[in-house]
């Protein structure tokens, strides 16, 4: 029963997000339609080259590190065993917060002191776990930025550029007015898109 209930939030999320990413391409194709307009209507092509290029480029990329980090955390969840988490009373919040469990309202701790070599003892350990922590989160989360998505979408912005500078239409402020499409549109989707 609660491997349902978690599938159909599940569900309900993916539909949010897909919604969410129809209204973020929507926003990027206007903002990209404006930046096409201004330049055929000032007539400077060589901007029109530069920006779409690099708009391209830029949404490549945006797309594959989207691609890329939803499909860890994806994995990440399929490896989560819900009915040990459900059947655990300490959440992982409290868990981080007091990992001895000293302040458990249905248990009262005998040893209200601790002397300062036990609290070093204490900081030490913790410590370690964080550090664990850290190198196993580096290692489930390096594929996601060694992705070959994200690969390929670099690629094309190296490929892009040296299009344009071999053909001697390379501008650098065009160049970067169109990579600096999508991060425009995510700040204007913070005002805009609620």
């Amino acid at each position: 029963m609660t491997q349902d209930i978690l599938i159909e939030q599940n569900m309900e999320i993916e539909i949010t997000v897909t919604m969410i990413i129809k209204k973020f391409a929507k926003l990027f194709f206007i903002i990209d339609f404006i930046v096409i307009v201004f330049c055929i209507l000032s007539n400077n092509y060589i901007w029109l080259f530069n920006t779409q290029v690099a708009f391209i480029s830029s949404m490549f990329i945006s797309l594959a590190t989207f691609l890329s980090y939803k499909r860890n955390v994806s994995k990440r969840l399929e490896n989560v065993d819900y009915d040990a988490e459900l059947s655990n009373d300490r959440d992982e919040i409290d868990k981080i917060d007091d990992p001895y469990d000293l302040y458990d309202e249905q248990e009262i701790n005998q040893q209200k002191e601790f002397t300062a070599l036990e609290i070093k003892n204490i900081i030490k350990e913790e410590k370690s776990k964080v550090k664990q922590n850290t190198f196993k989160n580096t290692i489930y989360s390096s594929t996601s930025f060694i992705s070959i998505y994200r690969i390929l979408g670099y690629v094309v912005l190296i490929f892009g550029f040296f299009i344009l500078n071999n053909n001697g239409i390379f501008h650098v402020v065009s160049y970067l007015a169109g990579l600096f499409i999508v991060p425009l549109a995510m700040l204007c989707s913070k005002f805009i898109l609620k």
